[in-house]
């Protein structure tokens, strides 16, 4: 039986603050827990949090026929925003998390003084830009609105595809942390700032959107198929993996999930499901 629990963006501040006030031995207090990392207990199950679309499904496909094989007892827990399982994982809730992209945990931990570090790179969720109203990126023109994700990784990473396609001009030197001041030409276009997880819900509100690749699945888009404009993966920072809070690599339920996920099972499982709207994206991540 699956054991997936979906946590609503709606209130990811409560259950923030629910994170907070766990009183001292009960079994969500990181102090009632078995020590962490290569002490852990393996004969527990190893909980994940996870974006439901297309982590979730990674995970449930090792769990359902990988991790037995590998004496692996494994727990899939469902998050719809991209805070939570930060702090879950960092306050011992869960044991992992699985949603993140290095530029984005890395402002995560300097803004929310986290210590949450990658294990292992999984795949690549390419960012699109996509209309329900425009055809070709060519019909996009002055007086349009485009939304983007508001966090500033992504929010950058959005600003940085318009760019690379002409339809905004930014500042020299920006890279990745640009946002709406280090445009220098908007050509005319308006910008609408959402949460990431809300942007596909505005496409009948504004012209287009930029969204995240996972986003763009859960509302049946087809990143492949179905953008107007989509990253490059070559060269790409922006690889999701597996990550765990400080000190917890070396855990050997970690280990064998780590060395699942990079599997050739895995491999073909997401070029077969995804057919190219997610790539597979295997090894070490980034260390800077």
């Amino acid at each position: 039986m699956r054991k997936n629990i979906k946590i609503s963006a709606a209130v990811a501040s409560a259950a923030a603050l629910a994170l907070g006030l766990s009183a001292c031995g009960t079994d969500s207090d990181p102090a009632s827990k078995s020590e962490g990392g290569a002490k852990a207990d393996s004969s527990k199950a190893l909980v994940v949090a996870a974006s439901p679309t297309p982590h979730a499904d990674i995970l449930n496909f090792v769990k359902k026929n990988l991790a037995e094989k590998e004496g692996l007892k494994l727990e899939v827990k469902e998050f719809t925003d991209y805070v939570l399982p930060n702090t879950a994982t960092q306050s011992g809730q869960v044991d992992a998390n699985f949603f993140q992209h290095k530029p984005y945990l890395d402002d995560f931990n300097k803004k929310n003084d986290t210590t949450i570090v990658p294990v292992v790179n999984v795949h690549l969720e390419p960012l699109g830009l996509y209309s329900k109203k425009i055809k070709d990126l060519k019909d996009i023109k002055s007086g349009q609105t485009v939304a983007i994700p508001n966090d500033t990784t992504n929010g950058g990473r959005a600003l940085q595809l318009l760019a690379e396609n002409g339809l905004i001009t930014l500042k020299d030197g920006v890279g990745s942390a640009a946002k709406l001041s280090d445009i220098s030409d908007k050509k005319g276009l308006e910008f609408k700032e959402l949460e990431a997880a809300t942007v596909p819900r505005a496409l009948n509100d504004v012209d287009a959107a930029v969204i995240n690749g996972n986003y763009a699945l859960e509302a049946k888009l087809s990143p492949a198929k179905d953008s107007l404009a989509l990253e490059k993966a070559e060269g790409n920072p922006y690889a999701n993996f597996l990550a765990v809070k400080d000190g917890n690599e070396k855990d050997p339920r970690v280990e064998k999930l780590a060395k699942l996920l990079n599997s050739d099972e895995v491999k073909k499982f997401i070029e077969d499901t995804y057919q190219g709207s997610i790539i597979a994206a295997f090894g070490a991540p980034a260390t800077s």
